[in-house]
């Protein structure tokens, strides 16, 4: 599942694309979107709210969407052909007179009020790249659950919104701890919401989400996709198991050296896959 920098930097894309332009073409190919038509009505702004992107049209309706693990958004000039998957895993089209924005396998699709958005995102914390990003409140939410382990709580997007599976890990080896730590025992937890949130700003321009500093090939980052290779700030091998309920468990990595706190006993993986 993409971070909240992927996402913004795609509404930051999109925003480009469609903000104050008049939409020539509206094609929602999803059932009970089948009728609905926003050609003709202007795009006044698209946003990301952590995960989430909101493309907000005039007239006061808002376009929801959601990546999760295969969707995504691509932009096109007017006659290229598309090229993000074959026509049938087109969920949108929403074109005006210089581009064309297609989207691709889009499992969340939905038409609302711009006055009920919080029917969609309501429900989310403090987003890291937000303009009203509160770490005080953050803070406060990631800790509400003392005995939780740290890793869980920092992917539940009603604490803090944007952190995916990357962060979780890297930002679990940059403060010395195993991401099976309770909250309770990970030192001043105010620093790991400062950090989540100065990573993400850092890297909400470019891809690859850079936690090291160093943008060589197999050097992006410090423990996360980096199974049974050597940490590389001590060399000790680096350990790789689910960590979550069954169903929605994800693939952590973490340096049995560099980082202190309880750990499976043995470094398994299930078969989840890694968000």
């Amino acid at each position: 599942m993409p971070e909240g920098d992927t996402i913004w930097l795609a509404a930051h894309r999109l925003n480009g694309a469609l903000a104050g332009r008049v939409l020539l073409r509206s094609d929602l190919r999803v059932p009970r979107l089948a009728t609905a038509d926003l050609s003709g009505r202007r795009v006044e702004e698209v946003v990301a709210r952590g995960k989430h992107l909101l493309a907000r049209v005039e007239g006061g309706l808002t376009l929801h969407s959601h990546l999760r693990m295969e969707g995504s958004w691509q932009v096109y000039g007017p006659g290229e052909r598309w090229r993000g998957g074959p026509d049938h895993q087109v969920r949108a089209v929403l074109a005006n007179a210089e581009q064309v924005v297609v989207g691709y396998r889009l499992p969340v699709l939905e038409l609302l009020r711009t006055a009920e958005e919080d029917r969609a995102v309501g429900h989310l914390g403090p987003d890291l790249l937000g303009p009203d990003w509160d770490p005080v409140e953050a803070a406060y939410r990631l800790g509400a659950n003392p005995d939780r382990p740290v890793g869980e709580a920092l992917l539940d997007q009603r604490n803090l919104a944007g952190i995916g599976n990357v962060y979780k890990c890297e930002l679990c080896f940059l403060r010395g701890v195993t991401p099976w730590t309770p909250v309770r025992d990970v030192p001043a937890p105010e620093r790991v919401v400062d950090l989540a949130q100065r990573l993400l700003e850092a890297n909400r321009t470019r891809h690859g989400h850079i936690t090291t500093g160093d943008t060589r090939r197999g050097r992006t980052h410090w423990v996360y996709g980096r199974a049974h290779q050597p940490c590389l700030r001590c060399g000790t091998i680096i350990r790789v198991a689910d960590q979550g309920p069954r169903g929605q468990a994800r693939v952590t990595y973490w340096c049995p050296r560099c980082q202190v706190g309880p750990a499976p006993q043995a470094a398994v993986r299930s078969g989840s896959r890694a968000y």
